[in-house]
C-alpha cells in the first residue's frame, strides 16, 4: 500500500474516531438533560443518568487523547525546548518519547492485571463489569504506547513528526 493509501486510511480512521467521542458526548449531554428532567419536572431522582454520564465521561477522556488529540494538541510544558536549537529539541523530544514508552510500558502489566481484577465488580445503577468499564483505559495505555513508538522512530529517523502538517503522519 502506498504512502498516500496509508495516510488516507488514517484521516479515514481519525474521522470515525471523532465520530465515536462525538457520539459519546451526545449521549453523556442526553443524559444529563434526562437527569434534570427526572430530577426537576417529574420529582423522581435516578442515579443511572449520573452514573452513565460518569462513564461516557470517562471513555469521552480516554478516547479523545487516543484516538482524537494530536501531539501538537496536548498540555506540556515546553519553554525551554521550544528554546533550544532544533538538534537539542530533537534530542529532548526524543528522551519524552523514551520516558513515555518505558513508564507507561512498565504499567502496562500491572494496568491488565488490575482490569482484569475488576472483573469481580459492576458498577451501582447499570450493572456494568467495572473490567469493562475500565478497559479503555487499556486501550488509552496501548494507543499511547503505539503513538510514542511511531514517535521514537521518527525522531531516530531524523524527522520530527511535529514537522508534519497538521493531521498528517510524518
Amino acid at each position: 500500500m502506498s504512502r498516500a493509501r496509508w495516510r488516507a486510511a488514517g484521516r479515514w480512521l481519525r474521522r470515525r474516531a471523532e465520530n465515536v467521542a462525538a457520539a459519546m458526548l451526545a449521549a453523556m449531554f442526553v443524559a444529563f438533560v434526562l437527569q434534570v428532567a427526572f430530577r426537576y419536572l417529574l420529582n423522581f431522582p435516578v442515579g443511572w443518568t449520573a452514573e452513565l454520564s460518569v462513564v461516557l465521561w470517562l471513555w469521552l477522556i480516554l478516547w479523545g487523547a487516543a484516538f482524537v488529540i494530536e501531539e501538537r494538541e496536548q498540555v506540556r510544558f515546553d519553554l525551554l525546548g521550544d528554546a533550544a536549537p532544533r538538534p537539542l529539541r530533537r534530542a529532548l523530544a526524543l528522551g519524552a518519547a523514551l520516558a513515555v514508552l518505558v513508564l507507561y510500558g512498565a504499567s502496562l502489566p500491572a494496568s491488565w492485571s488490575y482490569v482484569a481484577f475488576m472483573k469481580v465488580e459492576k458498577s451501582a445503577y447499570l450493572r456494568i463489569r467495572m473490567d469493562a468499564l475500565y478497559a479503555i483505559y487499556l486501550v488509552f495505555l496501548v494507543a499511547v504506547l503505539a503513538r510514542y513508538g511511531w514517535r521514537v522512530v521518527a525522531l531516530v529517523r531524523g524527522r520530527d513528526p511535529e514537522d508534519a502538517p497538521a493531521g498528517q503522519a510524518p
